[in-house]
């Protein structure tokens, strides 16, 4: 990292799962940003395979998908001897990545206890409502579909010490959620975002074919 005084702060990147019970139980801050981010970007078309007059129509958003590698590391922490970290190595930190994919374990037995009273419909608990936060400039609903640990290193009571996270991620669109969602208004910020994003870089490029343009005619 550089010591120069004048050099930008550089913003961590974080998931974090909004729980109205415990707020802090799934706040999981990158300790080092991914080098890489891989996005595929899924078109909707209303029109494959249909109507021709149909083949310019779209059906909303993209779906978006997001892949990234996360790594974890206690070395820096147990060299500053922090207790949680002796304790209990990054447990901690992999929680709060893999309580996204958990239902609350209250719901759980709440549902339980309901199905044993003979509630003939019990609906599956609700997940967190997560966002990835990547920079300011892009703060996304998504839906954790996939997460992969790898373990690398221990502690003499094996608890984890260094880890690398392989995580998979859906953005979810106003297709996705309803209108009162938060998520709903939170991704078409993002979509105007992208607009304004979208004509600084067309104005550019028309800059650029134009002069290119009239080059060849010199």
């Amino acid at each position: 990292m550089t010591t120069f005084p004048n050099s930008p702060r550089l913003l961590k990147g974080a998931i974090v799962g909004f729980d109205l019970a415990n707020p802090l139980a799934s706040v999981a801050v990158f300790q080092y940003n991914p080098e890489t981010v891989t996005r595929s970007l899924q078109v909707q078309g209303s029109g494959d395979g249909g109507d021709r007059s149909e083949t310019m129509r779209l059906k909303g958003a993209p779906i978006e998908t997001i892949k990234m590698d996360v790594e974890i590391d206690a070395t820096d922490q147990l060299e500053k001897g922090d207790g949680i970290a002796k304790e209990c190595g990054i447990h901690p930190r992999l929680a709060a990545l893999e309580m996204l994919t958990y239902p609350k374990s209250a719901l759980v037995i709440a549902n339980a206890v309901s199905m044993g009273l003979g509630t003939i419909e019990v609906l599956p608990p609700i997940g967190p409502f997560t966002l990835l936060v990547w920079g300011l400039k892009r703060v996304l609903p998504v839906r954790l579909t996939e997460l992969s640990v790898t373990e690398e290193a221990f502690d003499e009571a094996l608890n984890p010490i260094r880890a690398k996270v392989s995580l998979g991620l859906r953005v979810l669109s106003y297709n996705d959620l309803p209108i009162t969602h938060p998520g709903y208004h939170i991704f078409l910020a993002h979509q105007i975002t992208k607009e304004v994003f979208a004509t600084m870089g067309s104005g550019v490029n028309i800059s650029d074919v134009a002069t290119g343009g009239l080059k060849r005619f010199w």
